[in-house]
């Protein structure tokens, strides 16, 4: 029995998106035509791709192993499709945590955009530890993340510095002279990022290192919710300069000196088994050669 085409590109979908009916909607089949679609693939394969618990399909190692090479197969169809092209085209999946997301990517994807406006960008946004399951998953092409990571499946290669800053309420105590010492660090209700981001993973790290503990008073998602809860005198914070150097500048937050050792890589994530689209590919080379 021959594999179509057509098939692989039904399995990448289910072992990208979890689910055989979501599967089906992205390749526009019906979800009968789609299950007898891997029921035949798995046949002329000789092995199964996906263990069925209850109406969930878990991808098998088998399926694990194939599944690089079905991408790899994916990604030289779609440079046959662009080698002609003038106008390099198709889509670039990317996830990306919070500070790269709202502070870096903007400009990067208007700039790349103008010279390739044959793309289609698809951004998510996520913490650190979500970034490295959509990018093992193969859901993304893409991942920049805040923190630290060692996988045995991805490559991550670093990309640029950042800093953290803690920062508190121009009217805190604290903002008068402007520092913290080890002891009043200690004393501090602090308002951070949730467990999972690279910015509490920084921060944890250097409050590790000085053998320090932190009185948690908040933990939030979204920076916007740590700078306002801040301004309303709850706590102090600690975010990339990225984020508050705005209100810094109009004076609506202060910055604190510590002996923390707050400093940071951001990194560029890939899968190592996948192939990349030309776009993917492209827009790794536009991050390195581009400084923002």
């Amino acid at each position: 029995m021959s594999i179509s085409l057509r098939q692989l590109r039904l399995f990448e979908a289910i072992a990208r998106l979890g689910r055989l009916t979501a599967a089906a909607n992205e390749q526009a089949i019906s979800q009968s035509a789609a299950s007898q679609a891997l029921k035949e693939l798995e046949l002329a394969l000789g092995y199964s791709l996906f263990s069925r618990v209850g109406r969930e399909l878990v991808i098998t190692d088998s399926g694990i192993n194939a599944l690089a090479n079905v991408r790899e197969i994916s990604a030289l169809i779609e440079k046959l499709k662009t080698v002609n092209q003038k106008e390099m085209a198709g889509t670039l999946r990317v996830v990306a945590s919070e500070t790269i997301a709202s502070y870096l990517l903007p400009k990067l994807f208007a700039s790349f955009i103008a010279i390739y406006n044959e793309v289609t960008l698809d951004l998510k946004i996520a913490n650190t530890h979500d970034v490295i399951d959509m990018v093992d998953k193969g859901q993304i092409h893409i991942g920049l993340i805040e923190g630290p990571v060692i996988h045995p499946r991805l490559t991550v290669q670093p990309w640029r510095e950042d800093n953290l800053e803690v920062f508190c309420h121009p009217q805190h105590p604290l903002a008068q002279q402007g520092k913290l010492s080890l002891k009043e660090i200690q004393q501090q209700q602090w308002i951070l990022r949730e467990p999972g981001s690279g910015t509490r993973a920084i921060f944890e790290a250097a409050i590790g290192r000085v053998g320090a503990k932190v009185k948690l008073g908040l933990e939030l998602a979204r920076h916007e919710a740590i700078k306002q809860s801040v301004k309303a005198g709850l706590g102090i914070g600690c975010l990339s300069r990225l984020v508050i150097a705005d209100d810094i500048q109009a004076k609506q937050l202060t910055v604190l000196k510590t002996p923390l050792e707050l400093s940071r890589r951001f990194s560029l994530v890939t899968h190592a088994a996948s192939h990349l689209n030309p776009p993917a590919s492209a827009f790794i080379q536009y991050l390195l050669m581009t400084k923002v």
